[in-house]
């Protein structure tokens, strides 16, 4: 049965929001995940929570029934410890007030670069030293629906930041991630035959005009400075984005989202289509 809990001052309450500090998340590799579609993505992938905390009077029934259901279960295997608090405590727990009334304590995910599935054509994506959780989920959410194989996250932001799970829509947990330095990312992806697509303002082939029809990585750079020396003398090809205005340069979530969608482009028009999961195969 769920443990009920009244108070702010709760031991199981203030350990969770411990997490919210990196350094803590990084000492006990837990993260806290909310809403809806974020814990239901979770828990379908396989994720299991080592603390749940649901607010009966803010929990979205209709939304939320499956999951309940799961979280109950798991409950009773001594799996996940389950508990139930006020809409006071819920609101300490969670950011957003439309979260569906369950939030999750989850151990961090399995991201070595090994782990990374190799298709027969890699499509795949680095970040290099992202600096906003908000960019790195938005880019997520572009990789799923992209059909992205993998995102290689090189330094910058924690990726089990809780606004990355916000801002991934739980899509963090549908798109296979990796944290690596440069040197094993780099010396990963050319032991795979992968091509290293890096954009670049400095480069004066516009990106639709390079094949990226074979095995690609597309290679970003941080929000402040761009793709480090490192990335970009591993690059087998430079790219840039056309820019027509007063800008020097677009979001890193846009500019990414553009980059992943031209190989999508490119494979589709050439007779290429890549079901979710699978290797690609002709139209």
């Amino acid at each position: 049965m769920p443990t009920h809990l009244t108070s702010l001052h709760n031991p199981h309450v203030k350990d969770v929001l411990k997490l919210e500090k990196r350094s803590e998340r990084v000492a006990r590799r837990l993260t806290v995940v909310e809403g809806v579609r974020e814990v239901s993505r979770a828990l379908a992938a396989g994720v299991t929570p080592v603390r749940a905390f649901v607010c009966p009077e803010r929990v979205d029934q209709a939304a939320m029934h499956g999951v309940l259901v799961q979280l109950t279960r798991l409950d009773a295997e001594r799996r996940c410890h389950l508990f139930t608090v006020t809409p006071e405590i819920f609101s300490r727990l969670a950011v957003r007030e439309e979260s569906g009334g369950v939030v999750l304590v989850i151990p961090f995910l399995d991201t070595r670069l090994e782990r990374l599935p190799v298709q027969a054509t890699p499509f795949l994506t680095v970040i290099d030293r992202p600096e906003k959780p908000g960019n790195l989920g938005a880019i997520l959410r572009t990789a799923d629906a992209a059909g992205v194989d993998g995102v290689i996250v090189s330094g910058g932001v924690d990726v089990h930041n809780p606004n990355v799970m916000r801002a991934s829509l739980g899509t963090i947990f549908t798109v296979p991630i990796a944290e690596a330095t440069a040197d094993a990312a780099i010396a990963w992806l050319q032991q795979h035959g992968v091509q290293l697509v890096a954009t670049t303002p400095d480069a004066v082939t516009p990106y639709t005009a390079v094949d990226l029809t074979g095995p690609v990585a597309i290679v970003m750079g941080s929000e402040a400075e761009g793709l480090s020396a490192q990335w970009l003398a591993a690059a087998d090809l430079r790219v840039v984005i056309p820019m027509f205005g007063q800008a020097d340069s677009l979001n890193l979530a846009t500019a990414t989202a553009l980059l992943l969608y031209e190989v999508v482009r490119q494979r589709t028009g050439s007779g290429v289509i890549r079901p979710p999961g699978g290797d690609t195969h002709p139209r």
